[in-house]
């Protein structure tokens, strides 16, 4: 059991090693043995000095002494830290009322009209939750009830949430968390992965074929395909884009649904359109939706087609006393506000292009960077031992990570070794803040790529 759980937590990457503790600052090191007294297991805390906000504005956090951190790591404050527009809606609706979905509010609906304007027509019914391994859980729950399959199919080191049904559809989890008998792993649409004469389409293809006649075999039909649009734990792979429509027409034959999980793509993060799946040119049977989409307030979603949808509510009751409350509507309709007001979307273009071509200038020539790739404001930088080898080099890219935190920016590791840098900043990270990024990192660069 033991060497179970330290295998499933040392997959978590940049985790701060405890046994450095003593060597910490004096008030940051009580913090930590408070914090072990009293928080129950499983927690961790990232970067070999942890770090301690107080506070936080656009993409910028503060420490204790006043520091100013770069933040290009948390994506849940998605319109910005602290942003005046949400802080303000929260705080006069928690000075109003809170009800919930029992009773009626033209805010919830106003908020519901809003959103689903921003997808497809096809995609016209919203359930509201609280967290996005709740919105995802709800639904693979309503595509079993369509498909009366049991199947599912996710990528090879994907992330989906943490409850227990959504845990076991998340092989990023790691040893401690089982996958069960009825999920199959496909390669994430790495086109490396493709067979060699093939293209990356039939590659995927062939991929997702091969899983449903497996899951056939053990008995399984198939409910649902659930992708994340960016695959970001499986390493960050955006593009290419031209593979989605084959692999959801071979779910669909088999009877199945595309369930696109945006819970890291969506809200613009990605610069060319509001949700991932717009890029693949595909249209999903269900779409979820979490952190981002009440900056930092527990609001989830789950948009469906409502055909999908229909025979589960004549059928099930479904009632979550805080999705779809007042409050968290109040978070979600402002971030709607700044999205439009800000022109959230041209700004995560340019600063996303800007990010990305100024990271390939820094690292064209290092023997270290197999590829930086990404869209929008979500880019991966690949850290391998040899160029040529592609073999992942996961010590070097944590000391990338925390060499960058020494000078005050933020970043992580992502993907099977988490071998690549996951830069994921809130969407308001301008001009001025990838200037200071890249500068940061040709630093660090200089040293050890």
């Amino acid at each position: 059991m033991t060497s179970t759980l330290s295998r499933a937590i040392a997959h978590y990457p940049n985790r701060f090693d405890p046994g450095v503790l003593g060597e910490l600052p004096e008030h940051l090191r009580e913090t930590i043995q408070r914090r072990n007294k009293v928080l129950g297991p499983g927690y961790t805390l990232i970067y070999k000095e942890p770090v301690e906000f107080v506070s936080g504005h656009g993409a910028h956090l503060i420490d204790r002494d006043g520091n100013d951190y770069l933040d290009a790591y948390n994506n849940v404050p998605c319109v910005g830290h602290a942003h005046p527009h949400v802080a303000e809606a929260v705080a006069r609706q928690m000075a109003m009322v809170n009800t919930n979905t029992r009773y009626v509010q033209e805010a919830l609906v106003d908020y519901a009209e809003r959103l689903l304007s921003t997808f497809p027509e096809e995609l016209s019914k919203l359930s509201i939750a609280c967290s996005g391994s709740e919105a995802n859980d709800l639904a693979v729950r309503v595509a079993r009830f369509h498909t009366g399959g049991e199947g599912i199919i996710v990528t090879r080191w994907a992330y989906h949430g943490i409850t227990r049904e959504v845990a076991s559809f998340s092989p990023h989890l790691g040893a401690g968390s089982p996958l069960g008998p009825n999920v199959r792993l496909i390669d994430p649409p790495d086109p490396r992965l493709a067979v060699p004469g093939t293209t990356l389409a039939e590659h995927m293809r062939q991929q997702v074929r091969g899983a449903i006649a497996d899951l056939e075999r053990h008995g399984y039909r198939l409910a649902a395909l659930i992708t994340d649009c960016a695959y970001t734990s499986d390493g960050i792979f955006t593009d290419p884009v031209d593979y989605m429509q084959g692999v959801v027409e071979e779910v669909h034959a088999a009877g199945g649904v595309y369930i696109a999980d945006e819970v890291q793509s969506g809200f613009a993060r990605l610069g060319e359109s509001m949700w991932g799946f717009s890029r693949h040119g595909v249209l999903p049977d269900i779409v979820t939706m979490g952190k981002p989409m009440g900056n930092g307030m527990p609001i989830s979603g789950v948009v469906f087609r409502p055909e999908v949808c229909e025979e589960f509510g004549r059928n099930v009751r479904y009632f979550n006393t805080f999705g779809g409350s007042s409050i968290p509507v109040a978070a979600g309709a402002a971030v709607l506000d700044v999205l439009e007001k800000e022109n959230v979307q041209q700004r995560v273009l340019e600063s996303g292009n800007a990010l990305r071509a100024g990271l390939r200038e820094i690292t064209k020539d290092s023997p270290y960077v197999a590829e930086v790739r990404g869209a929008g404001l979500y880019v991966g930088v690949e850290i391998v031992k040899d160029r040529e080898t592609l073999e992942p080099d996961r010590l070097l890219t944590e000391d990338v990570i925390n060499d960058m935190r020494d000078r005050r920016i933020l970043i992580n590791g992502t993907g099977k070794s988490a071998n690549t840098l996951k830069i994921r900043p809130p969407l308001a990270f301008d001009s001025a803040d990838v200037t200071r990024f890249l500068e940061t990192f040709a630093e660090v660069a200089k040293n050890r790529l």
